[in-house]
C-alpha cells in the first residue's frame, strides 16, 4: 500500500464523515446506476482487475455502451470480505503465514452487448494497464492488485482468450514479456464499501495509479497491404464483410458453423484485407478476427467481433440490425402479434416458410391448416428446425417454439391439431418469411 494511497484513504474517510454528519448524501454512489436507459434483460456483467480500482472504475465508466460500474473484490478463496480483510490477508501471504488465494480489486462492468461490442471493452482493458507485470500494478504491489478478467458466460471467456492472444502478439512485437492476466469464471464477488464507489468523482484530485504499456490493442498491420474489396461487386443496401486472417482457428470455426450453411438474404464476402471496400467507410480499426461488419449505404452500421463458438449469438446480432421493431419484439422478447394481424395468415400457395434471419426452413405449406385461431398454424415442422421450451408465463403452462438456427421466439405448440400429428404449431406470422415454390414447367 503506497503512502499517497493511504493519505487519500484517510482524507476520503474524513470527508465521508462530514457528509454523513450534515445529512447531505447527493455525492454517495448508488449501486450500479445508469442502466435505466437500457433494457435490463439484455445487460451482462464482466469483472476487470487492473490494479487500484479507483482509476480503473473511472476509465471504464466512460466507455460508450457501459450501463453501470461499481468496484469490489473477487477471485479469492474467502466468500465474504471487505477492504481490511483483503489487506490483512495480503500481509499474511507476504509473511508466509497464509497460502490462500486473496481477492483482487476489480471493477464490475455492466454493459449492453447490443450497444457495446465486448472486444471494444476488452481493448480498453488491455490498453489501460500493464498486463505483463507480476504481483501488482504500477506502485501498488500485491496479488490483490493483479491483472484479471472474471467472466460470467462461456462466450465472454472465449472472447477474452482471443483478445489475450491478439494483444500478446502486439506486446511481443513491442518488446514486452508474457501476459500474466488470469481469465477465470467469476468467484466470490463482494461489492466494496461506499467509500470506494465513484471515488474519483467524489475526490477529483485523488490517487489513480492507472497506467498502460503504450501498445495499442488491435490487429497488426501485416494485412494492410492486401487489396481492398471491389465495391462494385457488393450490395449497397446491406452487405456483410467477414474480415479474416491466416491461421485463425476462430475464423475456421465461424466458417464451419455459419458460413458453410448460409441461406440468409443479406450477402457476405470474405477478405483478409483490413480495409473497407473501395469508397466505403469502416467506423474504426479492426480489433480481432473474425470480425463481421454490416455495411449499409457504403457505411458500417454494426460489427460482430470475434467468434465465441455460439452461432445463435451471431444470428441474434444480425437479426437485431435487420429485423423491424415489431419483429424484434416477437423474436427477442417473446412477444405476440395481435390475432388476425400477422403476415401469411391467409397464404395458400405452395411454398416454404423460413426463419427471417438465417433463412433456415421451418415449415412447408402442405403442413399448414386453418385453425381459426388468428395465427398461421401448422401440424408439422421441417425436421430439426425447432427447439421446444417449457413456458409458464402469464399463469399458463405451454410449450414454446423457437427456431433451432437462431433461437428466436416463434410461438407455441398445442395438442389440438389435426391428423396425422395431432399438433397445432401456432406461429407468429411476422417472424416467418414465405417463399412460394417455383411454377411447374
Amino acid at each position: 500500500m503506497q503512502p499517497e494511497k493511504i493519505f487519500a484513504m484517510l482524507l476520503a474517510l474524513l470527508l465521508t464523515g462530514v457528509v454523513m454528519l450534515l445529512g447531505w448524501r447527493t455525492l454517495q454512489a448508488r449501486p450500479m446506476t445508469g442502466e435505466q436507459a437500457m433494457n435490463a434483460t439484455q445487460l451482462q456483467d464482466i469483472y476487470f482487475g487492473m490494479g487500484c480500482f479507483w482509476g480503473a472504475e473511472k476509465r471504464l465508466r466512460v466507455v460508450p455502451g457501459v450501463a453501470a460500474v461499481e468496484v469490489g473484490y473477487a477471485g479469492g478463496d474467502t466468500p465474504s470480505v471487505g477492504y481490511e480483510d483483503v489487506l490483512r490477508e495480503e500481509r499474511r501471504i507476504h509473511m508466509g503465514a497464509s497460502h490462500a488465494r486473496n481477492h483482487a480489486e476489480v471493477v464490475r462492468v455492466r454493459y449492453d452487448p447490443k450497444q457495446l461490442d465486448l472486444m471494444t471493452l476488452l481493448a480498453v482493458f488491455w490498453e489501460s494497464h500493464d498486463p505483463t507485470q507480476v504481483g501488482g500494478q504500477g506502485n501498488d504491489i500485491g496479488s490483490n492488485y493483479r491483472s484479471a478478467i472474471y467472466t460470467t458466460t462461456p462466450q465472454q471467456a472465449t472472447l477474452a482468450q482471443q483478445s489475450l492472444a491478439l494483444y500478446q502478439q502486439n506486446l511481443t512485437a513491442a518488446g514486452f514479456g508474457k501476459i500474466t492476466t488470469e481469465i477465470l469464471p467469476l468467484r466470490h464477488y463482494n461489492r466494496a464499501e461506499e467509500l470506494h464507489q465513484d471515488y474519483l468523482i467524489k475526490n477529483p484530485d485523488g490517487y489513480c495509479g492507472l497506467g498502460g504499456t503504450g501498445v495499442k490493442y488491435g490487429l497488426v498491420a501485416a494485412n494492410h497491404a492486401a487489396a481492398a474489396l471491389d465495391a462494385a461487386a457488393l450490395q449497397e443496401d446491406a452487405q456483410l464483410v467477414v474480415y479474416e486472417a491466416e491461421d485463425c482457428p476462430y475464423c475456421e470455426k465461424f466458417e464451419a458453423d455459419v458460413l458453410a450453411h448460409w441461406q440468409a438474404d443479406v450477402p457476405f464476402v470474405r477478405t483478409q484485407s483490413q480495409q473497407a471496400p473501395n469508397g466505403w467507410v469502416l467506423a474504426g480499426p479492426l480489433l480481432a478476427t473474425p470480425t463481421i461488419v454490416l455495411f449499409k449505404k457504403q457505411k458500417e452500421v454494426a460489427r460482430f467481433t470475434g467468434y465465441p463458438g455460439d452461432a445463435q449469438k451471431f444470428w441474434q446480432w444480425l437479426g437485431f440490425h435487420m429485423l423491424s421493431a415489431e419483429q424484434q419484439r416477437i423474436a427477442f422478447d417473446s412477444g405476440t402479434e395481435l390475432p388476425g394481424t400477422g403476415e401469411h395468415l391467409h397464404e395458400t400457395r405452395p411454398g416454404t416458410y423460413f426463419d427471417p434471419i438465417s433463412g433456415a426452413a421451418l415449415f412447408r405449406s402442405d403442413a399448414k391448416f386453418d385453425s381459426a385461431c388468428g395465427w398461421p398454424s401448422f401440424f408439422e415442422p421441417v425436421a430439426g428446425a425447432l427447439v421446444f421450451l417449457q413456458d409458464d408465463s402469464h399463469g399458463m403452462h405451454r410449450i414454446e417454439v423457437r427456431s433451432a438456427s437462431t433461437g428466436i421466439h416463434l410461438g407455441h405448440v398445442f395438442n389440438d391439431g389435426p391428423p396425422p400429428t395431432g399438433k397445432r404449431y401456432c406461429i407468429n406470422g411476422n417472424v416467418l418469411k414465405f417463399t412460394p415454390d417455383p411454377p411447374h414447367a
